[in-house]
């Protein structure tokens, strides 16, 4: 789905209303990762460069639950974001009401402009009209640049968007449909996915999006197991969701039936608990030697299996780790297949928290093509799914 772009609208004169997901890691006020913030800095200079009188940055961070909690405020993110771009960066401390109107009234006293948490309103999760429309105040046109956002209808998403007269998507929002649109749609092949993570329930509706698509499917982390059990191997004490078990006995139905091939680890790491010191092993998965203990990574039989299926590939996504990578013991895997996806000459998408950390830790993000900046909805994109903040922008 390609959606206006903010280089279709005229700023100049005009107050941009800018939904960003500056939802950052924040402790004592003190971000621990700005990745998000940079990646919002191309709409943001688009729109100064264009003439825009003010852009009235907006976001949400953490789960107030409609209350203002200090340890949740935005204001650390306003320091941040002046020293990204080298400016004053005002700051609002409301969203709505006489303070954000007086930040961004036609002649504002700073072209920059960042409001307090919007979810500090009820309103924004509930995609309230009324609150839309206090927020419709602002700005005169709307861009949205917060894909990582744009599978929940909320009030600055969705409701605002039908009160605003010009509305598009940011730089940022543009890119990821590009990328994610063009590998559902017209994929450069051998195409590959790799899906892991804890829950294969997270993941079905992208793996039925997928089978159709992809030329090979690789799963590995904690939901393996759910397939591994549902085959009769012997998993111990592994994360298994024993009501996803028929699920999984579909997919590969599915998967075999056209001919897919459908990759599981062959080998894991095993240990008796969590945490770092365990006593490890390597074992084989139709091993029953692993009793009562659990798989955490995959092993190195399996590395070099899902290595070789990546090998030739042209267009690879990645969601989801292969073991508890935070953990040395555990990380093997997932850092292995980091480097191959990073290997890969083509278009690689790595998405998700947990994978975007895993090259990051593994040295090799820069070599990768596109890092979405949207696990929940890029899976639900990747699902099929219609995601709300999309569809309610205006068409290319």
């Amino acid at each position: 789905m390609s959606a206006r772009s903010i280089r279709d609208l005229v700023l100049t004169g005009r107050r941009v209303f800018l939904r960003v997901d500056f939802n950052v890691p924040l402790k004592d006020g003190v971000i621990g990762n700005d990745a998000r913030i940079r990646a919002a800095l191309p709409t943001i200079r688009y729109a100064l460069d264009a003439g825009a009188a003010c852009v009235v940055i907006a976001s949400h961070l953490g789960r107030p639950k409609g209350q203002p909690k200090p340890e949740m405020s935005l204001r650390p993110v306003a320091a941040r974001l002046g020293e990204l771009l080298g400016a004053t960066v005002a700051f609002a401390t409301d969203c709505i009401g006489p303070d954000a109107e007086r930040a961004t009234r036609p002649a504002p006293p700073s072209r920059l402009v960042l409001l307090e948490n919007l979810r500090f309103h009820p309103g924004e999760e509930k995609n309230d009209p009324a609150f839309a429309k206090e927020l419709s105040r602002l700005a005169d046109v709307y861009v949205n640049d917060a894909f990582g956002a744009a599978h929940r209808a909320h009030a600055s998403v969705e409701a605002l968007v039908r009160l605003m007269p010009e509305a598009a998507a940011g730089l940022l929002m543009e890119q990821e449909l590009r990328y994610l649109g063009d590998t559902l749609t017209d994929p450069t092949r051998p195409f590959v996915a790799i899906l892991g993570g804890a829950k294969v329930s997270d993941k079905i509706e992208v793996i039925d999006n997928l089978i159709p698509r992809v030329d090979r499917l690789i799963i590995g982390g904690a939901m393996a197991y759910t397939f591994l059990k549902a085959m009769g191997k012997p998993v111990g004490r592994s994360l298994v969701e024993d009501d996803k078990l028929d699920a999984a006995r579909r997919i590969m139905r599915l998967a075999s039936e056209r001919g897919l091939p459908l990759l599981l680890p062959s080998d894991h790491v095993v240990a008796d608990a969590v945490e770092a010191g365990a006593a490890t092993a390597t074992l084989d998965v139709d091993d029953q030697a692993i009793g009562t203990r659990m798989g955490l990574d995959i092993g190195p039989q399996t590395i070099a299996a899902y290595a070789g299926a990546l090998a030739d590939a042209k267009t690879v996504v990645w969601n989801g780790p292969m073991g508890v990578f935070e953990l040395d013991a555990f990380a093997k895997g997932t850092l292995a297949v980091a480097e191959a996806v990073a290997n890969v000459s083509g278009t690689t998408i790595v998405g998700g928290g947990d994978s975007i950390a895993a090259v990051t830790k593994a040295g090799v993000a820069d070599r990768i093509t596109h890092i979405s900046t949207g696990g929940g909805a890029s899976l639900e994109f990747l699902g099929g799914q219609t995601l709300p903040g999309v569809a309610v922008l205006p068409h290319a």
